[in-house]
Protein backbone atom coordinates (compact mmCIF):
# COMPACT_ATOMS: atom_id res chain seq x y z
CA UNK A 1 0.00 0.00 0.00
CA UNK A 2 3.20 2.28 -0.83
CA UNK A 3 2.33 5.70 -1.89
CA UNK A 4 4.34 6.62 -4.71
CA UNK A 5 6.07 10.77 -5.23
CA UNK A 6 3.91 12.95 -6.54
CA UNK A 7 3.99 12.62 -10.78
CA UNK A 8 4.70 15.51 -12.43
CA UNK A 9 1.71 17.72 -13.29
CA UNK A 10 -0.29 16.15 -10.55
CA UNK A 11 -1.13 17.74 -7.29
CA UNK A 12 -0.90 15.79 -4.15
CA UNK A 13 -4.88 15.58 -3.63
CA UNK A 14 -4.71 13.84 -6.79
CA UNK A 15 -1.95 11.24 -6.01
CA UNK A 16 -3.46 10.37 -2.95
CA UNK A 17 -7.00 9.91 -4.97
CA UNK A 18 -5.02 8.16 -7.42
CA UNK A 19 -3.28 5.66 -4.86
CA UNK A 20 -6.58 5.54 -3.07
CA UNK A 21 -8.54 3.80 -5.97
CA UNK A 22 -5.45 1.50 -6.55
CA UNK A 23 -5.02 -0.09 -3.63
CA UNK A 24 -7.44 -2.92 -2.23
CA UNK A 25 -8.13 -4.15 1.55
CA UNK A 26 -10.94 -5.84 3.13
CA UNK A 27 -14.23 -3.46 3.97
CA UNK A 28 -12.50 -0.73 1.57
CA UNK A 29 -16.66 -0.11 0.36
CA UNK A 30 -17.22 0.80 3.97
CA UNK A 31 -15.19 3.72 3.67
CA UNK A 32 -14.59 7.02 1.42
CA UNK A 33 -11.67 9.22 1.14
CA UNK A 34 -12.14 12.83 0.55
CA UNK A 35 -10.24 15.34 -1.80
CA UNK A 36 -8.95 16.76 1.77
CA UNK A 37 -7.45 13.92 2.90
CA UNK A 38 -10.28 12.66 5.49
CA UNK A 39 -10.89 9.03 5.38
CA UNK A 40 -14.88 8.73 6.31
CA UNK A 41 -16.53 5.74 7.72
CA UNK A 42 -19.54 5.27 5.69
CA UNK A 43 -22.73 5.21 7.77
CA UNK A 44 -23.31 1.96 9.55
CA UNK A 45 -27.06 1.01 10.47
CA UNK A 46 -28.10 4.61 12.16
CA UNK A 47 -25.33 5.98 12.66
CA UNK A 48 -23.78 8.92 10.80
CA UNK A 49 -20.67 8.80 8.53
CA UNK A 50 -17.55 9.98 10.35
CA UNK A 51 -13.60 10.79 9.97
CA UNK A 52 -11.57 7.99 11.43
CA UNK A 53 -8.23 9.58 10.18
CA UNK A 54 -6.72 12.07 7.72
CA UNK A 55 -4.31 10.85 4.77
CA UNK A 56 -1.64 12.80 3.35
CA UNK A 57 0.67 12.27 0.63
CA UNK A 58 3.82 11.41 3.52
CA UNK A 59 2.23 9.30 5.43
CA UNK A 60 -1.22 8.00 4.08
CA UNK A 61 0.16 3.68 3.65
CA UNK A 62 1.84 4.46 7.36
CA UNK A 63 -1.69 6.01 8.58
CA UNK A 64 -4.04 3.44 6.75
CA UNK A 65 -2.02 0.19 7.79
CA UNK A 66 -2.12 1.38 12.17
CA UNK A 67 -6.22 2.30 11.09
CA UNK A 68 -6.41 -1.48 9.90
CA UNK A 69 -4.21 -3.02 12.41
CA UNK A 70 -6.13 -1.32 15.27
CA UNK A 71 -9.75 -2.87 13.65
CA UNK A 72 -8.78 -6.45 15.14
CA UNK A 73 -8.25 -5.21 18.27
CA UNK A 74 -11.94 -3.61 18.24
CA UNK A 75 -13.10 -6.82 17.05
CA UNK A 76 -11.93 -8.47 20.24
CA UNK A 77 -13.09 -5.95 23.03
CA UNK A 78 -16.45 -6.20 20.96
CA UNK A 79 -16.06 -10.38 21.23
CA UNK A 80 -15.07 -10.23 24.74
CA UNK A 81 -18.58 -8.50 25.20
CA UNK A 82 -20.60 -10.82 22.76
CA UNK A 83 -18.98 -14.08 24.84
CA UNK A 84 -20.15 -12.37 28.36
CA UNK A 85 -23.77 -11.81 26.61
CA UNK A 86 -24.04 -15.31 25.33
CA UNK A 87 -22.73 -16.61 29.36
CA UNK A 88 -24.99 -14.19 31.44
CA UNK A 89 -28.27 -14.81 32.27
CA UNK A 90 -29.43 -11.85 33.85
CA UNK A 91 -28.81 -9.47 30.78
CA UNK A 92 -29.66 -6.35 32.52
CA UNK A 93 -25.92 -6.18 33.81
CA UNK A 94 -24.49 -6.12 31.21
CA UNK A 95 -26.60 -2.66 29.96
CA UNK A 96 -23.60 -0.40 31.25
CA UNK A 97 -21.09 -2.23 29.05
CA UNK A 98 -23.34 -2.48 26.00
CA UNK A 99 -23.74 1.38 26.36
CA UNK A 100 -20.30 1.84 26.62
CA UNK A 101 -19.38 -0.12 23.77
CA UNK A 102 -21.71 1.52 21.31
CA UNK A 103 -19.78 4.81 22.39
CA UNK A 104 -16.02 2.86 21.99
CA UNK A 105 -17.73 2.20 18.48
CA UNK A 106 -18.88 5.23 17.50
CA UNK A 107 -15.89 7.73 17.92
CA UNK A 108 -12.76 4.94 17.76
CA UNK A 109 -10.78 5.60 14.91
CA UNK A 110 -9.88 2.15 12.36
CA UNK A 111 -10.46 0.71 9.36
CA UNK A 112 -12.43 -2.18 9.49
CA UNK A 113 -15.97 -3.85 8.92
CA UNK A 114 -18.60 -2.31 11.47
CA UNK A 115 -21.26 -3.49 10.30
CA UNK A 116 -21.72 -7.26 11.75
CA UNK A 117 -20.65 -5.25 15.35
CA UNK A 118 -23.40 -3.15 15.22
CA UNK A 119 -25.97 -4.96 14.00
CA UNK A 120 -25.24 -7.33 17.10
CA UNK A 121 -24.75 -4.62 19.15
CA UNK A 122 -28.44 -3.15 18.51
CA UNK A 123 -29.72 -6.61 19.14
CA UNK A 124 -28.66 -6.72 22.56
CA UNK A 125 -30.12 -3.33 22.89
CA UNK A 126 -33.07 -4.31 21.87
CA UNK A 127 -33.40 -7.17 24.51
CA UNK A 128 -31.85 -4.71 26.86
CA UNK A 129 -35.53 -2.47 26.43
CA UNK A 130 -37.61 -5.48 26.63
CA UNK A 131 -36.35 -5.78 29.87
CA UNK A 132 -36.69 -2.64 30.70
CA UNK A 133 -40.48 -2.76 29.89
CA UNK A 134 -41.07 -5.89 31.94
CA UNK A 135 -39.22 -4.00 34.53
CA UNK A 136 -41.76 -1.01 34.27
CA UNK A 137 -44.93 -3.14 34.42
CA UNK A 138 -43.55 -4.82 37.61
CA UNK A 139 -42.52 -1.13 39.20
CA UNK A 140 -45.82 0.00 37.97
CA UNK A 141 -47.81 -2.62 40.38
CA UNK A 142 -45.50 -1.82 43.20
CA UNK A 143 -45.99 1.80 43.37
CA UNK A 144 -50.20 1.88 42.58
CA UNK A 145 -50.20 -1.07 45.79
CA UNK A 146 -48.16 2.14 47.38
CA UNK A 147 -50.53 4.30 46.75
CA UNK A 148 -53.47 2.54 48.10
CA UNK A 149 -51.66 2.37 51.35
CA UNK A 150 -50.85 5.68 51.54
CA UNK A 151 -54.33 6.69 53.18
CA UNK A 152 -54.67 3.75 55.54
CA UNK A 153 -54.53 4.39 59.83
CA UNK A 154 -52.94 1.03 60.28
CA UNK A 155 -49.52 2.44 61.28
CA UNK A 156 -47.67 -0.26 62.45
CA UNK A 157 -48.88 -2.56 59.67
CA UNK A 158 -48.35 0.17 56.95
CA UNK A 159 -45.22 0.96 58.00
CA UNK A 160 -43.83 -2.54 57.59
CA UNK A 161 -45.27 -2.98 54.42
CA UNK A 162 -43.76 0.30 52.82
CA UNK A 163 -40.62 -0.75 54.00
CA UNK A 164 -41.15 -4.32 52.32
CA UNK A 165 -42.23 -2.38 48.59
CA UNK A 166 -39.12 -0.70 48.89
CA UNK A 167 -37.07 -4.07 49.17
CA UNK A 168 -39.24 -5.26 46.78
CA UNK A 169 -38.49 -2.04 44.23
CA UNK A 170 -35.06 -2.54 44.88
CA UNK A 171 -34.81 -5.89 43.90
CA UNK A 172 -36.90 -5.45 40.88
CA UNK A 173 -34.70 -5.00 38.03
CA UNK A 174 -33.70 -1.66 35.68
CA UNK A 175 -35.77 0.83 34.18
CA UNK A 176 -34.62 3.82 31.95
CA UNK A 177 -33.77 6.77 33.95
CA UNK A 178 -36.47 8.83 32.94
CA UNK A 179 -39.17 6.28 33.65
CA UNK A 180 -37.67 4.95 36.62
CA UNK A 181 -37.87 8.73 37.90
CA UNK A 182 -41.29 9.30 37.31
CA UNK A 183 -42.70 6.06 38.76
CA UNK A 184 -40.01 6.70 41.79
CA UNK A 185 -41.86 10.15 42.07
CA UNK A 186 -44.79 8.62 42.63
CA UNK A 187 -43.65 5.72 45.20
CA UNK A 188 -41.93 8.64 47.11
CA UNK A 189 -44.96 10.86 47.06
CA UNK A 190 -47.75 7.98 48.56
CA UNK A 191 -44.63 7.10 51.21
CA UNK A 192 -44.22 10.98 52.14
CA UNK A 193 -48.26 11.10 52.58
CA UNK A 194 -48.81 8.08 54.81
CA UNK A 195 -45.46 9.02 57.14
CA UNK A 196 -47.05 12.57 57.13
CA UNK A 197 -50.25 11.65 58.50
CA UNK A 198 -48.30 8.98 60.98
CA UNK A 199 -46.43 12.67 62.25
CA UNK A 200 -49.40 14.44 62.47
CA UNK A 201 -51.15 11.39 64.21
CA UNK A 202 -48.12 11.16 66.68
CA UNK A 203 -47.73 15.06 67.59
CA UNK A 204 -49.09 15.13 70.59
CA UNK A 205 -47.03 12.02 71.87
CA UNK A 206 -44.32 13.90 73.08
CA UNK A 207 -43.48 15.82 69.81
CA UNK A 208 -40.37 18.15 71.05
CA UNK A 209 -39.19 15.73 72.90
CA UNK A 210 -39.02 13.29 69.83
CA UNK A 211 -37.68 15.73 67.57
CA UNK A 212 -35.06 16.85 69.49
CA UNK A 213 -34.30 13.37 70.10
CA UNK A 214 -34.03 12.50 66.71
CA UNK A 215 -31.57 16.05 66.05
CA UNK A 216 -28.88 14.83 68.36
CA UNK A 217 -28.82 11.49 67.22
CA UNK A 218 -28.20 13.15 63.76
CA UNK A 219 -25.69 15.46 65.79
CA UNK A 220 -24.26 12.26 67.13
CA UNK A 221 -23.97 10.81 63.88
CA UNK A 222 -22.27 13.26 62.53
CA UNK A 223 -19.76 13.31 64.90
CA UNK A 224 -19.08 10.14 65.07
CA UNK A 225 -18.14 10.01 61.41
CA UNK A 226 -16.30 12.83 61.62
CA UNK A 227 -13.52 11.15 64.28
CA UNK A 228 -11.87 9.43 61.65
CA UNK A 229 -11.20 12.31 59.63
CA UNK A 230 -8.22 13.90 58.48
CA UNK A 231 -8.94 16.91 57.00
CA UNK A 232 -7.87 18.72 60.12
CA UNK A 233 -9.05 22.83 59.56
CA UNK A 234 -12.64 22.21 58.00
CA UNK A 235 -13.51 19.17 60.82
CA UNK A 236 -12.30 21.19 63.68
CA UNK A 237 -14.70 23.46 62.16
CA UNK A 238 -17.13 21.43 62.05
CA UNK A 239 -16.82 20.18 65.53
CA UNK A 240 -17.29 23.44 66.83
CA UNK A 241 -20.64 24.28 64.42
CA UNK A 242 -21.97 20.72 65.87
CA UNK A 243 -21.48 21.76 69.56
CA UNK A 244 -23.28 25.20 68.75
CA UNK A 245 -26.26 23.31 67.53
CA UNK A 246 -26.02 20.86 70.36
CA UNK A 247 -26.30 24.03 72.55
CA UNK A 248 -29.76 25.22 70.80
CA UNK A 249 -31.24 22.46 70.76
CA UNK A 250 -33.84 21.70 73.62
CA UNK A 251 -33.96 19.16 75.84
CA UNK A 252 -35.18 15.91 75.00
CA UNK A 253 -36.02 12.47 76.70
CA UNK A 254 -34.24 12.03 79.98
CA UNK A 255 -32.50 8.64 79.36
CA UNK A 256 -31.38 8.81 76.37
CA UNK A 257 -29.55 12.41 76.33
CA UNK A 258 -26.89 11.10 78.39
CA UNK A 259 -26.23 8.60 76.67
CA UNK A 260 -26.31 10.83 73.14
CA UNK A 261 -23.69 13.01 75.10
CA UNK A 262 -21.60 10.47 75.80
CA UNK A 263 -21.44 9.39 72.19
CA UNK A 264 -20.64 12.95 71.07
CA UNK A 265 -18.04 13.81 73.40
CA UNK A 266 -16.29 10.30 72.93
CA UNK A 267 -16.13 11.02 69.20
CA UNK A 268 -14.61 14.78 69.35
CA UNK A 269 -12.19 13.47 71.88
CA UNK A 270 -11.00 10.49 69.23
CA UNK A 271 -10.78 13.16 66.71
CA UNK A 272 -8.55 15.99 68.98
CA UNK A 273 -6.55 13.11 70.18
CA UNK A 274 -5.80 12.43 66.76
CA UNK A 275 -5.43 15.51 65.42
CA UNK A 276 -2.62 16.28 68.31
CA UNK A 277 -0.68 12.94 67.76
CA UNK A 278 -0.94 14.12 63.75
CA UNK A 279 0.83 17.22 64.26
CA UNK A 280 3.14 16.17 66.83
CA UNK A 281 4.88 13.63 64.64
CA UNK A 282 4.86 15.56 61.22
CA UNK A 283 8.12 17.71 61.81
CA UNK A 284 9.89 14.36 62.09
CA UNK A 285 7.71 12.78 58.95
CA UNK A 286 9.28 15.75 56.89
CA UNK A 287 12.61 15.05 57.05
CA UNK A 288 12.96 11.95 56.77
CA UNK A 289 9.97 12.14 53.77
CA UNK A 290 12.40 14.84 52.05
CA UNK A 291 15.27 11.92 52.06
CA UNK A 292 13.21 9.64 50.28
CA UNK A 293 12.24 12.37 47.52
CA UNK A 294 15.48 13.30 47.03
CA UNK A 295 16.55 9.67 46.77
CA UNK A 296 13.79 9.17 44.00
CA UNK A 297 14.88 12.68 42.34
CA UNK A 298 18.60 10.78 41.75
CA UNK A 299 17.09 7.86 40.30
CA UNK A 300 14.60 10.11 38.09
CA UNK A 301 17.62 11.99 36.74
CA UNK A 302 19.55 9.07 36.40
CA UNK A 303 17.03 7.68 33.43
CA UNK A 304 16.34 10.85 31.29
CA UNK A 305 18.28 10.37 28.65
CA UNK A 306 17.46 6.99 28.62
CA UNK A 307 16.09 5.62 25.15
CA UNK A 308 14.31 2.48 26.59
CA UNK A 309 11.45 3.85 26.20
CA UNK A 310 8.96 1.13 27.66
CA UNK A 311 11.00 -0.03 30.37
CA UNK A 312 12.08 3.46 31.51
CA UNK A 313 8.53 4.67 31.29
CA UNK A 314 7.98 1.86 33.92
CA UNK A 315 10.47 2.94 35.53
CA UNK A 316 8.71 6.18 36.25
CA UNK A 317 5.90 5.21 37.25
CA UNK A 318 7.08 3.49 39.76
CA UNK A 319 8.99 6.33 40.90
CA UNK A 320 6.06 7.91 40.81
CA UNK A 321 3.94 5.80 42.76
CA UNK A 322 7.21 5.49 45.53
CA UNK A 323 6.71 9.50 45.18
CA UNK A 324 3.20 8.93 46.23
CA UNK A 325 3.62 6.66 48.56
CA UNK A 326 6.23 8.60 50.96
CA UNK A 327 3.88 11.82 52.22
CA UNK A 328 4.42 15.82 51.83
CA UNK A 329 7.82 17.59 53.41
CA UNK A 330 7.95 21.36 54.49
CA UNK A 331 6.08 23.94 52.14
CA UNK A 332 9.25 25.54 51.51
CA UNK A 333 10.88 22.69 49.86
CA UNK A 334 8.04 20.76 48.13
CA UNK A 335 7.65 22.77 44.84
CA UNK A 336 11.87 23.03 44.43
CA UNK A 337 11.74 18.58 44.75
CA UNK A 338 8.63 18.32 42.74
CA UNK A 339 10.11 20.59 40.01
CA UNK A 340 13.13 19.07 40.06
CA UNK A 341 11.33 15.54 39.77
CA UNK A 342 8.82 16.68 36.92
CA UNK A 343 12.24 17.98 34.85
CA UNK A 344 13.84 14.91 34.99
CA UNK A 345 10.57 13.43 33.93
CA UNK A 346 9.87 15.91 30.98
CA UNK A 347 13.33 15.83 29.64
CA UNK A 348 12.70 11.77 29.13
CA UNK A 349 8.83 12.13 28.19
CA UNK A 350 9.45 14.87 25.87
CA UNK A 351 11.85 12.73 23.73
CA UNK A 352 9.85 9.83 24.20
CA UNK A 353 6.52 11.92 22.25
CA UNK A 354 8.83 12.79 19.35
CA UNK A 355 9.47 8.83 19.03
CA UNK A 356 6.24 7.89 19.14
CA UNK A 357 5.04 10.40 17.22
CA UNK A 358 3.55 7.50 14.97
CA UNK A 359 1.47 6.27 17.83
CA UNK A 360 -1.64 8.82 17.50
CA UNK A 361 -4.13 6.13 16.32
CA UNK A 362 -3.04 4.35 19.55
CA UNK A 363 -3.67 7.92 21.51
CA UNK A 364 -6.95 8.90 19.86
CA UNK A 365 -8.38 4.92 20.31
CA UNK A 366 -7.55 5.44 24.20
CA UNK A 367 -9.52 8.82 23.95
CA UNK A 368 -12.39 6.64 22.17
CA UNK A 369 -12.30 4.43 25.36
CA UNK A 370 -12.02 6.83 27.64
CA UNK A 371 -15.33 9.13 26.40
CA UNK A 372 -17.32 5.69 26.09
CA UNK A 373 -16.24 5.60 30.08
CA UNK A 374 -17.42 9.10 30.92
CA UNK A 375 -20.18 9.37 28.74
CA UNK A 376 -21.39 5.95 31.08
CA UNK A 377 -20.43 7.88 34.26
CA UNK A 378 -22.17 11.07 33.17
CA UNK A 379 -25.46 8.50 32.63
CA UNK A 380 -24.53 7.04 36.44
CA UNK A 381 -24.80 10.35 37.56
CA UNK A 382 -28.15 10.46 38.33
CA UNK A 383 -28.84 6.84 39.34
CA UNK A 384 -30.59 6.31 42.35
CA UNK A 385 -29.30 2.46 42.41
CA UNK A 386 -26.94 3.25 44.86
CA UNK A 387 -24.90 -0.15 44.90
CA UNK A 388 -25.19 -1.10 41.29
CA UNK A 389 -24.02 2.73 40.08
CA UNK A 390 -21.20 2.40 42.90
CA UNK A 391 -19.84 -0.65 41.57
CA UNK A 392 -19.96 0.23 37.98
CA UNK A 393 -18.13 3.53 39.01
CA UNK A 394 -15.64 2.13 40.95
CA UNK A 395 -15.78 -0.12 37.33
CA UNK A 396 -15.41 2.78 35.20
CA UNK A 397 -12.58 4.31 37.55
CA UNK A 398 -10.62 0.82 37.14
CA UNK A 399 -11.30 0.57 33.25
CA UNK A 400 -9.88 4.19 33.20
CA UNK A 401 -6.53 3.44 35.02
CA UNK A 402 -6.09 0.50 32.43
CA UNK A 403 -6.61 2.61 29.22
CA UNK A 404 -3.67 4.74 29.29
CA UNK A 405 -3.10 8.32 28.04
CA UNK A 406 -5.04 10.27 25.36
CA UNK A 407 -4.09 13.05 23.52
CA UNK A 408 -2.92 15.83 25.29
CA UNK A 409 -5.41 18.37 24.42
CA UNK A 410 -8.25 16.29 25.64
CA UNK A 411 -6.38 14.91 28.73
CA UNK A 412 -7.49 17.59 31.12
CA UNK A 413 -10.84 18.39 29.96
CA UNK A 414 -12.02 14.26 30.18
CA UNK A 415 -11.04 14.06 33.45
CA UNK A 416 -12.10 16.80 35.00
CA UNK A 417 -15.82 16.03 33.50
CA UNK A 418 -15.18 12.23 34.41
CA UNK A 419 -14.21 13.15 37.83
CA UNK A 420 -17.01 15.64 37.85
CA UNK A 421 -19.63 12.63 36.89
CA UNK A 422 -18.14 10.54 39.89
CA UNK A 423 -18.33 13.24 41.98
CA UNK A 424 -21.67 14.64 41.66
CA UNK A 425 -23.05 10.73 41.73
CA UNK A 426 -21.11 10.29 45.34
CA UNK A 427 -22.39 13.31 46.35
CA UNK A 428 -25.86 12.36 45.33
CA UNK A 429 -25.08 9.16 47.67
CA UNK A 430 -23.60 10.59 50.64
CA UNK A 431 -26.48 13.55 50.44
CA UNK A 432 -28.65 10.65 50.47
CA UNK A 433 -26.82 8.68 53.56
CA UNK A 434 -28.29 11.76 55.13
CA UNK A 435 -32.14 11.31 54.44
CA UNK A 436 -32.95 7.94 56.04
CA UNK A 437 -31.46 7.87 59.81
CA UNK A 438 -34.40 6.15 61.69
CA UNK A 439 -33.50 2.84 59.78
CA UNK A 440 -30.08 2.94 60.87
CA UNK A 441 -30.13 -0.41 62.99
CA UNK A 442 -30.85 -2.40 59.69
CA UNK A 443 -28.80 -0.36 57.16
CA UNK A 444 -26.27 -1.79 59.59
CA UNK A 445 -26.24 -5.03 58.94
CA UNK A 446 -26.52 -4.24 55.00
CA UNK A 447 -23.88 -2.48 55.41
CA UNK A 448 -21.83 -5.78 57.20
CA UNK A 449 -23.06 -7.69 54.09
CA UNK A 450 -21.73 -5.72 51.58
CA UNK A 451 -18.59 -5.25 53.04
CA UNK A 452 -18.15 -9.14 53.04
CA UNK A 453 -19.13 -9.18 49.62
CA UNK A 454 -16.86 -6.25 48.78
CA UNK A 455 -14.19 -9.07 50.15
CA UNK A 456 -15.41 -11.66 48.33
CA UNK A 457 -15.62 -9.72 45.22
CA UNK A 458 -11.88 -8.47 46.15
CA UNK A 459 -10.54 -11.99 46.97
CA UNK A 460 -12.29 -13.11 43.43
CA UNK A 461 -10.39 -10.42 41.98
CA UNK A 462 -6.95 -11.39 43.96
CA UNK A 463 -7.71 -15.30 42.62
CA UNK A 464 -8.17 -14.03 39.01
CA UNK A 465 -5.07 -11.66 39.20
CA UNK A 466 -2.90 -14.60 40.44
CA UNK A 467 -4.50 -17.10 37.59
CA UNK A 468 -3.63 -14.67 35.08
CA UNK A 469 0.30 -13.92 36.10
CA UNK A 470 0.58 -18.01 35.85
CA UNK A 471 -0.92 -17.77 32.49
CA UNK A 472 1.77 -14.92 31.72
CA UNK A 473 4.79 -16.52 33.37
CA UNK A 474 3.61 -20.00 31.37
CA UNK A 475 3.60 -17.42 28.57
CA UNK A 476 6.93 -16.43 28.75
CA UNK A 477 8.71 -19.81 29.65
CA UNK A 478 7.05 -21.16 26.14
CA UNK A 479 7.73 -18.32 23.78
CA UNK A 480 8.41 -19.51 20.16
CA UNK A 481 11.60 -18.51 18.71
CA UNK A 482 10.49 -15.90 15.99
CA UNK A 483 11.54 -12.28 14.95
CA UNK A 484 8.91 -11.14 17.54
CA UNK A 485 9.90 -13.13 20.20
CA UNK A 486 11.76 -10.38 21.97
CA UNK A 487 8.95 -8.10 21.61
CA UNK A 488 6.54 -10.66 22.62
CA UNK A 489 8.82 -11.54 25.78
CA UNK A 490 9.36 -7.55 27.03
CA UNK A 491 5.26 -7.45 26.72
CA UNK A 492 4.82 -10.33 28.85
CA UNK A 493 7.30 -9.28 31.36
CA UNK A 494 5.67 -5.93 31.32
CA UNK A 495 2.59 -7.54 32.37
CA UNK A 496 4.11 -10.10 34.51
CA UNK A 497 5.49 -6.77 36.74
CA UNK A 498 1.67 -5.02 36.73
CA UNK A 499 -0.01 -7.94 37.75
CA UNK A 500 2.66 -8.61 40.61
CA UNK A 501 1.67 -4.73 41.59
CA UNK A 502 -1.70 -5.84 41.30
CA UNK A 503 -1.80 -8.30 43.63
CA UNK A 504 0.67 -6.64 46.02
CA UNK A 505 -2.52 -4.04 45.85
CA UNK A 506 -4.80 -6.29 46.35
CA UNK A 507 -3.60 -8.19 49.25
CA UNK A 508 -3.33 -4.72 51.26
CA UNK A 509 -6.61 -3.80 50.30
CA UNK A 510 -8.27 -7.33 51.40
CA UNK A 511 -5.94 -6.80 54.95
CA UNK A 512 -7.11 -3.61 55.17
CA UNK A 513 -10.49 -4.64 54.87
CA UNK A 514 -10.67 -7.22 57.01
CA UNK A 515 -9.03 -5.29 59.71
CA UNK A 516 -11.99 -2.75 58.95
CA UNK A 517 -14.40 -5.09 59.46
CA UNK A 518 -12.88 -6.57 62.91
CA UNK A 519 -12.80 -2.67 64.39
CA UNK A 520 -15.79 -0.59 62.96
CA UNK A 521 -18.61 -2.80 63.07
CA UNK A 522 -20.07 -1.08 66.37
CA UNK A 523 -19.34 2.21 64.25
CA UNK A 524 -22.22 2.60 61.74
CA UNK A 525 -25.11 4.87 62.31
CA UNK A 526 -26.26 5.65 59.17
CA UNK A 527 -29.65 6.94 57.45
CA UNK A 528 -32.92 5.65 56.38
CA UNK A 529 -32.17 6.46 52.59
CA UNK A 530 -28.92 4.78 52.20
CA UNK A 531 -30.53 1.41 53.64
CA UNK A 532 -33.36 1.59 51.16
CA UNK A 533 -31.12 2.10 48.49
CA UNK A 534 -27.60 0.90 49.23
Amino acid sequence: MELAMTEQGNTPAETLLSWWNEIAFDAKDKFELKSNGELVLKPVGNTKERVVGTLAENNAAIVLKALVDKFPEIESKFNELSEEWEKTEDKQKLAGKVERMREYLQHTNAVGDFTPLFDKLSGMEAVLHKLADEHYAAKLKIVEQAEQLSDSSNWKEVTQQLKDIVEHWKNTGFVDKHRNDQLWDRLEAARTKFFDRKREHQEDINKELLQNLDLKMELVEKAEKLAASEEWKDTTEAFHNLMEEWKKTGRTVADKNEALWNRFITAKNVFFDRKKQHFETIQQEHAVNYAAKEAIIQKAEALKDSTEWNKTTDAYAVLMEEWKKIGRVGADKSDELWNRFNAAKDVFFTAKKHHFETMKVSLDDNYAQKLALLKRAESLQHSTRWKEATDEMIELMEEWKKVGPVPRKFSDAIWEQFSAARKKFFERKDANREHRKHQAEKYKSQKAQQAFGFLRKLEDELKEEEDRLEDFRNGLQNITPGKKAEELREHLEKLIRQTEHKIQHKQEKIEEMRKQMEHSSDELNLTEENSDNN
